[in-house]
């Protein structure tokens, strides 16, 4: 562990060390795409995700960069209908749906509760819907809206780390006790959750990172989800460009990547997704950086453990 993983990052340091945001249109998505994921049923299926333009999300957690693309102000009701209607004209008939909102789509600065029966109207077709939320506000409107709706609804959560300090160092405002009971109130309302779970955070060494990303996964589970996703931390939001100058993090290596999700795996639990968006950063060799990749795919995919790859890199 980092020699300063004692110091404290406050809201006011994380939000002043940003760079501009984008220009967003708060009528439209600032992305969207379509990828293959190994759903409930065993099946490798097609899945639509809609990256919607947002209010900022109220909590500035220190390796996140989702602030770029948000607007300063909450967007007007009808706006997030607008967005899903444009981009859902763009993309193929897909079967599932993530709906993602830089924030958490039942803060209802975020999304409002007034444009839930639109969007529900605009969903009927998939089968699945995953939504994205802190634990502050996983609540009645969860219930209410998962009741609006035609496909079955699932919640994504950040537990981001089981560490007992980083946890709290990532200004996250939330403890696991939050994370469990969100959990709980979900399954016991029918609605399946999964976990965001980080490799490798700021004052952590390789191998401790490689560790408790193995105790958060175990402890994901223990409480309750349906899948976790493993996504090793980035450092381009600017307070973690200062702290990666210091010394105080490292991003990790792709290999650490692969033990994790090889872990995971096998523990049999639930399915276990690495978030391959641009894994070239986390790869000091360009021998393997494809093959590995490739790997690292096809696990997702499949959820078995496929062969190592061979380098000298090793």
């Amino acid at each position: 562990m980092s020699k300063n993983h004692e110091t404290i990052i406050n809201n006011k340091q994380i939000i002043s060390s940003r760079g501009k945001k984008n220009a967003v249109d708060p009528r439209q998505p600032y992305a969207w795409m379509v990828e293959k994921e190994y759903t409930t049923s065993g099946k490798i299926e097609d899945t639509a995700i809609i990256f919607l333009t947002n209010r900022e999300c109220p909590f500035s957690c220190l390796m996140c960069d989702l602030w770029k693309n948000t607007t300063d102000e909450s967007v007007p009701v009808g706006a997030i209908p607008d967005q899903i209607e444009w981009a859902l004209a763009q993309m193929p008939k897909v079967k599932h749906l993530k709906l993602y909102n830089s924030g958490s789509f039942f803060d209802e600065r975020a999304i409002p509760v007034e444009d839930y029966e639109q969007i529900a109207s605009l969903i009927s077709s998939f089968e699945t819907v995953i939504v994205e939320s802190h634990p502050k506000f996983i609540n009645e409107r969860c219930i209410q809206f998962s009741d609006l709706i035609k496909p079955e609804l699932q919640v994504a959560i950040g537990l981001e780390t089981v560490h007992p300090t980083i946890l709290q160092k990532l200004n996250k405002q939330m403890t696991l006790e939050d994370f469990s009971n969100s959990v709980s109130f979900l399954s016991q309302n029918g609605i399946r959750s999964r976990a965001f779970i980080l490799l490798r955070p700021p004052f952590l060494s390789e191998s401790e990172g490689i560790y408790w990303a193995k105790k958060s996964i175990d402890f994901a589970y223990s409480a309750g989800v349906e899948c976790c996703t493993i996504i090793p931390v980035r450092g381009s939001n600017g307070v973690m460009n200062l702290l990666m100058e210091k010394g105080d993090f490292s991003l990790c290596d792709i290999q650490s990547l692969e033990t994790v999700v090889e872990y995971g795996i096998e523990q049999n639990n639930g399915r276990v997704f690495a978030d391959v968006w641009d894994l070239g950063i986390f790869s000091k060799c360009d021998k393997c950086i494809d093959e590995r990749t490739s790997r690292l795919t096809t696990m997702n995919l499949t959820q078995k453990i496929g062969s190592r790859v061979t380098c000298n890199c090793n």
